[in-house]
């Protein structure tokens, strides 16, 4: 059965509403970043950029390193954006435009994010790189979709934790963390609903729940400890989980909250990140 025009909204030119992109101009590797002008610190790398598509928060570039064809687009701050994100890619691979029917062959993305985030464990060492095992989501976007609950998410109601807000799980993708397991060491990273009180950053506000993630420092999952924070790796794995796709998140670690210390030279972890992934993406696919 077609899809609902107020379901699928494309735009005149056929592109899809948010992303502003034609199905076209889809490539297999997809890499996501938060920040819009971290778009063109990636795609400054590629051999040739065939097409640059700017609608609100949302800047993608679409290119190629040698015959690999790929993408870098932005995905603004937050699950909320990640939810439009990853919807509108994967209509944008399964779902016909013309007949607004979704594809019988269905065709999976690799989606690698290339984050920053804060170490909430005195070990991690700042300029370092921590790679998502999994994420626990204190957003609530993959409560809004059908979905099975995993033996770990219910693990983690078992805690003795003052959760703000019911917690899920979403596990990144095996195939490509061992792509890119070179990089740094993996541990759980937890996604927050925003920067400050969600966080336990208090500026003039004091958040309800105090010392939260010291609550989770000796938590385990599957002997990964709790590493990082961050706003959008649950939601990126969440969804390419139940739609089919592959995600691995990356995070250059800029800040270490348990020390109180921030790197002195961030661009230049970002900048590091950036060529280590590529690299690893070019080298997998014999170039």
């Amino acid at each position: 059965m077609p899809i609902a025009p107020s379901e699928l909204i494309l735009n005149e030119d056929g592109s899809i509403y948010h992303l502003g992109l034609l199905p076209e101009q889809l490539t297999s590797t997809v890499i996501t970043v938060g920040d819009p002008e971290r778009v063109e610190k990636v795609s400054r790398y590629f051999d040739a950029i065939d097409a640059r598509v700017h609608r609100r928060e949302f800047v993608t570039h679409v290119g190629r390193i040698g015959d690999h064809k790929l993408m870098v687009l932005s995905t603004g701050i937050g699950t909320d954006n990640v939810d439009i994100v990853l919807n509108e890619l994967d209509a944008l691979a399964n779902i016909d435009f013309s007949t607004r029917e979704v594809s019988t062959e269905k065709r999976s993305l690799d989606i690698i994010r290339i984050g920053t985030s804060g170490a909430i464990d005195n070990s991690i060492a700042i300029d370092s790189v921590i790679l998502s095992k999994g994420a626990i989501g204190l957003d609530g976007l993959l409560h809004f979709y059908e979905r099975d609950i995993s033996d770990t998410e219910d693990q983690l109601l078992s805690w003795d934790i003052s959760w703000p807000i019911r917690p899920y799980y979403s596990p990144g993708s095996g195939k490509l963390l061992r792509r890119f397991e070179s990089l740094g060491d993996q541990g759980i990273t937890i996604t927050n609903t925003g920067f400050y009180g969600p966080q336990s950053r208090s500026l003039r506000l004091k958040p309800r729940i105090a010392h939260f993630f010291e609550q989770l420092e000796s938590r385990t999952i599957s002997g990964y400890r709790m590493t990082n924070l961050e706003m959008e790796t649950a939601g990126l794995y969440g969804l390419a989980e139940l739609l089919g796709h592959h995600c691995v998140s990356i995070n250059a670690i800029l800040a270490n909250r348990r020390l109180g210390l921030f790197s002195k030279d961030p661009g230049s972890i970002v900048e590091r990140t950036i060529e280590s992934a590529l690299d690893l993406i070019t080298r997998e696919s014999g170039l």
